[in-house]
């Protein structure tokens, strides 16, 4: 009964879980590669809900039960164009910083609820839970795709133990077995060895690859440039205001085209190589871009408007909004377009096949808007949450009418890893360095915000401190952050102590490696018939614990005992 308790409870999970036939009909049509996408997309849209719960349920709710309506000034009403702009009547409201009170809410006593100190803990904990989960998700990814996809054994671990016998369903077992195909036929891919090219066209390929990197990376600092002289005029129109967030959305629309062009006349052996560069040479852009953005915003936008954060939070605003229309003007003109074109004016193109990098790295750019907005406009992530389940489906849509499967099959478990890795650097901590550099050294505005009339956002922290110093039921906790919190050596010690944990996990990895290494030759002196009688029975403890993968090495153990 409990057994079957559980598998039903496994069974209802499965069905409940979002989008998961669609994983496996995308999975089983398209392969690893553009599935990895669809994996990636509904991770960060988990990320993105957990942020609207954080800010929602600590922040914003609290605002709404002791101010329910927001201070609109009179001759302000909703336009319409707000949705674009993001100005206008949500300037004054919850959406932005400036929306958000500096006073302690309720009655007394234990009723109260100091908005300064939930708004600044509750961006410090989701920043913190971000970090953690990220830190987590690239180590687990690092060793399975990497530690123990690297015994190369991946093949035969997927034809020996990747069948559920539990599919009954003639789809179902259809879909699993192209499936199956596709992931055997990506592994097996990346086993072909090129054949050593002479060295005059192994220098014309050196020369094709330094003249495609310095193109890209002078179009970047050329596309950054622009940026700053545009950010640098003044837009004192509400309309004219999306003439910077269009210029930067065109650019991130139309350079990572481009750079698709490139692998035209580079030709890499290896199918993720090509993705990888692809992949540097986007961030390389958008980095610089949003790099010279953020300078910006922290520089002249800080000393110029007197509730700057609020004009940032519009700014960003505008960013994800014209970065969604873009997207969809992408998938248009390049998949959309490229079909059309492909299939009916010059057929000798063909049908395109899904960008996986420049798609990817459209996500993480989004993410990262998303992560700097945090602070200056906690209910960003709304916009974020409705972006991806409508980018989902259009992709989706998009993928199974305008595109092929991948002509050139590669192994795509391990870019799940790379995308993971550029999403936390320098995404996550170029957007971490933004918010810590806006609370511990700018100054907040005076007329607006829960940390208006305060030096530094992080001194609503030392007050509550001085608060708490009066009361002697909380003089540990003051002690805590006087010699613990606001301590250099408590910080080099963590540092430490990570970077010991760190080298014992290398280590770890290492020694697996090595033992991988080490059973594969016991596989080999078997199967050669070095082994029999009772060393194989040293190593039969070994084939049960190594997994199914080694069973082939316990039964010829075993048939050479018994002959």
């Amino acid at each position: 009964k409990k057994s079957r308790c559980g598998a039903n409870m496994t069974l209802a999970k499965q069905t409940l879980e979002l989008w998961r036939g669609t994983m496996k009909e995308v999975g089983g049509k398209f392969g690893t590669g553009v599935l990895s996408y669809f994996k990636f997309l509904k991770w960060l849209l988990m990320f993105n809900i957990f942020s609207f719960l954080v800010n929602f349920g600590f922040i914003t709710i609290p605002q709404l039960i002791y101010h329910p309506t927001p201070d609109i000034p009179a001759g302000v009403s909703f336009k319409g164009l707000e949705i674009l702009t993001g100005a206008g009547y949500f300037s004054h409201t919850v959406m932005y910083y400036g929306g958000y009170s500096n006073k302690t809410q309720g009655t007394g006593g234990r009723s109260e609820y100091n908005m300064q100190l939930a708004y600044f803990f509750t961006i410090a904990a989701y920043m913190v839970l971000c970090g953690a989960a990220l830190i987590y998700s690239m180590a687990s990814s690092f060793r399975k795709k990497y530690v123990l996809a690297d015994s190369g054994l991946g093949g035969a671990w997927q034809l020996l133990c990747s069948w559920d016998f539990s599919v009954t369903n003639e789809k179902a077992v259809r879909q699993r077995k192209n499936n199956l195909r596709i992931q055997l036929k990506e592994s097996l891919s990346e086993k072909v060895q090129v054949a050593l090219l002479p060295l005059t066209e192994r220098m014309k390929h050196y020369g094709v690859f330094l003249g495609t990197w310095l193109l890209s990376t002078g179009m970047a600092l050329g596309c950054g440039a622009s940026v700053y002289f545009l950010s640098s005029g003044s837009l004192l129109e509400e309309a004219a205001t999306l003439l910077l967030p269009f210029v930067v959305s065109l650019i991130n629309l139309v350079v990572p085209l481009f750079y698709s062009l490139f692998k035209k006349i580079e030709h890499y052996s290896n199918p993720r190589m090509q993705v990888y560069a692809i992949i540097v040479r986007n961030v390389i852009l958008k980095m610089s871009i949003l790099g010279i953005l953020c300078s910006y915003w922290m520089k002249d936008v800080a000393n110029t408007f007197s509730c700057w954060e609020s004009i940032v939070g519009q700014a960003l605003y505008r960013l994800v909004i014209m970065d969604f229309l873009f997207i969809m003007l992408g998938s248009f003109f390049g998949e959309f377009l490229s079909n059309v074109i492909g299939t009916k004016c010059i057929q000798s193109l063909g049908v395109p096949e899904f960008d996986v990098a420049r798609n990817v790295l459209d996500l993480i750019y989004a993410q990262t808007l998303a992560w700097i907005g945090i602070y200056f406009s906690p209910l960003l992530p709304v916009i974020q949450i409705i972006k991806f389940f409508i980018l989902f489906y259009l992709k989706k849509v998009s993928l199974t009418q305008n595109c092929q499967p991948p002509r050139r099959a590669g192994r795509a478990a391990q870019m799940q890893t790379i995308f993971i890795a550029i999403l936390f650097f320098p995404s996550f901590v170029g957007a971490l360095s933004m918010v810590a550099y806006t609370v511990w050294t700018l100054p907040p505005s005076d007329k607006c915000g829960p940390f208006r009339g305060l030096n530094t956002t992080f001194s609503a922290i030392q007050i509550w401190m001085d608060d708490l110093n009066r009361v002697d039921a909380f003089q540990w906790t003051v002690w805590i952050y006087q010699h613990i919190i606001r301590s250099e050596i408590f910080y080099f010690l963590v540092s430490l102590i990570i970077l010991v944990f760190i080298y014992i996990f290398r280590q770890i990895t290492q020694g697996r490696q090595l033992l991988i290494t080490l059973l594969r030759q016991q596989i080999v002196n078997v199967s050669s018939g070095e082994l029999s009688g009772p060393t194989c029975l040293v190593h039969q403890s070994w084939c049960v614990q190594s997994g199914c993968v080694y069973v082939m090495m316990w039964l010829k153990c075993r048939s050479n005992i018994f002959s």
